[in-house]
């Protein structure tokens, strides 16, 4: 098929949009595959949609292989489902959800495990139906607080996910691995790179969780990998390798020091050395942060968490940790109406002591001695005990991930890099099977309730993260697998002969099946070669100059090689490549 640009609903842009953070957003608007009609939320233009439905179909054949089948729910849902399962409130803010003329409430969906389980339900019933798995391609919303970078957050996206259903957990494990794999060969033949990483469950529930993260600095989520082991887990899912517990019998009793004008690690460190005599590191003090939690349809509780005066809260470990409860931060209203909080100076015991439920990060560990605060103004507490002078409630996985820590298999130190998420899997296990009752009957004529697998993809997600792992300072560079068109004929020669060269040979390589986008506008040849740069198919032929001695010009927009080919073997050059 031959699409001439003369033809093309196509504008490009010479400069990057105003809004634009990373690469890929900005040479998608520039290259007119994509327009933007509300903060996350976009148009797709034609060659845009050319590459969604491309990335469709290679998801499609794969998820086919593997004996899925394609059904097609509605993303406008009744609140009754999510009701059941907790998630109309466990979503919090990220839900869309609005009423019909008569009332009723509804949402639009943001993942669909519930209408899955509820369909399986309607229409199986025996254990000769199973296993199954079922997927859809299909329009997802969620209302993000900062949509940001183009389609790589949006508030309306497409996604694949998927569900299998098996009547035994090795059957969900067999599934589990089958999906694992087909994601490999996507994301291989998409020329994606990526790496698999652990990951936590989070509103969707279950237990084996891992995240396919496509290796980029404009990514949003932060990987941890040990170079010794292989070890790979989103930050969220690294478990703190903590200390063995130390002897506390013949350690020193603790001692409240003054220590005026210390709010801060910095300068409870500066004075702790003085008094001392000895160089105190911060990671010897137990810093003390008060936030406030609320579990689905409960009440606010004020809850502490212990972690190295050395380290940073990771406000997405702490909400990965807590989930589904909402956290905040302490107003100062809550302080008000809690003045055994004092601000700067708050130790284990006032916490203990008020029944405030206290968490310490792992390293903190029976026998281990702290620097923290003694809940008065101006005063800590020196040589202070766990397990002697304090006893927590439990650990949490709150403080940051840096590199250099060790791996949690013990194999080696820690490295970061950050990543785009682009698939996701998890054995969800009965949570919505035992939600619903969906139970059938069994071979031995006793119900049997089947357990599930998610799995997702970010289909429209990945149309960025290509654009932003493969382009140069050119513009686009689409692999052969998804480009909107296997070549870009460019006329650059005015001469009436060679344009009607160019057309027969468009006809040609139409002819071979390979699709053609034929610049056939009255434009000069700058301005042709640079919109070829920009939109990115993998191979240009150039008509220009050297038609006139039978020769045409043909440019691999990945590599940047060129060569001068006769006419006459054009078409078997390119099908060559």
């Amino acid at each position: 098929m031959i699409t001439r640009m003369s033809h093309l609903f196509l504008r490009t842009l010479r400069d990057d949009p105003a809004d634009a953070e990373v690469a890929s957003h900005k040479l998608l608007v520039r290259a007119g595959y994509v327009r933007r009609i509300a903060p996350g939320v976009y148009s797709w233009l034609p060659l845009g949609l050319r590459v969604l439905r491309q990335i469709e179909r290679v998801v499609r054949e794969e998820m086919n292989s593997i004996g899925a089948q394609e059904i097609s729910l509605p993303a406008l849902l009744p609140r009754d489902p999510y009701e059941t399962t907790n998630r109309w409130t466990e979503y919090g803010d990220g839900l869309f959800r609005l009423q019909d003329r008569k009332g009723g409430d509804y949402l639009l969906g943001p993942t669909h495990e519930e209408m899955f389980a509820l369909t399986v339900k309607g229409e199986y019933n025996s254990y000769k139906d199973f296993p199954v798995t079922l997927y859809q391609i299909q329009t997802k919303y969620r209302d993000e607080e900062r949509p940001r970078a183009g389609i790589l957050r949006g508030r309306e996206f497409v996604m694949k996910d998927s569900y299998s259903f098996d009547l035994t957990d090795e059957g969900l494990a067999q599934s589990y691995k089958a999906h694992r794999d087909a994601y490999e060969r996507i994301f291989t033949r998409l020329g994606v790179k990526y790496v698999i990483v652990s990951a936590t469950s989070g509103a969707m529930g279950g237990s084996a969780s891992e995240e396919f993260l496509a290796d980029s600095p404009a990514g949003e989520d932060t990987y941890v990998r040990c170079l010794e082991s292989g070890y790979a887990a989103n930050v969220e899912a690294v478990k703190t390798l903590a200390p063995a517990p130390l002897p506390i019998e013949g350690q020193p009793e603790a001692v409240v020091h003054d220590t005026p004008d210390t709010p801060t690690i910095d300068s409870l460190v500066s004075v702790a050395s003085e008094l001392l005599g000895r160089e105190v590191h911060a990671s010897e003090t137990l810093k003390n942060i008060l936030v406030k939690v609320r579990q689905p349809g409960g009440e606010w509780e004020l809850l502490g968490i212990g972690i190295p005066g050395d380290r940073e809260v990771d406000d997405k470990r702490l909400e990965a940790s807590l989930e589904p409860a909402e956290v905040e931060l302490l107003t100062d209203a809550d302080f008000e109406a809690n003045p055994f909080l004092v601000k700067g100076y708050i130790g284990p015991k006032a916490l203990l002591d008020n029944g405030v439920r206290y968490l310490v990060d792992p390293r903190v560990v029976d026998g281990t001695s702290w620097i923290t605060g003694a809940d008065e103004h101006g005063k800590h507490v020196f040589g202070l005990v766990a397990g002697r002078d304090f006893t927590p409630d439990g650990t949490i996985e709150a403080a940051e991930v840096r590199d250099g820590d060790p791996s949690p298999d013990g194999a080696g130190p820690l490295v970061s890099a950050r990543g785009i998420e682009i698939g996701h899997v998890f054995q969800l296990g009965r949570k919505y099977t035992d939600a619903f009752e969906v139970d059938v009957l069994g071979e031995n004529g006793k119900p049997v309730r089947p357990t599930m697998g998610s799995y997702g993809i970010g289909v429209s997600r990945l149309v960025a993260v290509v654009a932003e792992q493969q382009h140069d300072d050119k513009g686009l560079r689409w692999p052969s697998e998804i480009a909107p068109f296997d070549v870009h004929l460019v006329i650059a020669n005015k001469d009436e002969q060679a344009r009607e060269g160019a057309e027969n040979l468009a006809e040609e390589l139409s002819n071979a099946g390979l699709e053609v986008l034929l610049d056939d506008r009255k434009a000069s040849p700058g301005v042709k070669f640079k919109d070829s740069e920009l939109l990115g198919m993998p191979l240009v032929v150039v008509v220009g100059r050297g038609f006139a001695d039978g020769k045409v010009e043909i440019r691999d927009r990945f590599s940047g090689e060129a060569e001068e080919v006769p006419v006459g073997d054009a078409v078997r050059h390119v099908l060559g490549r």
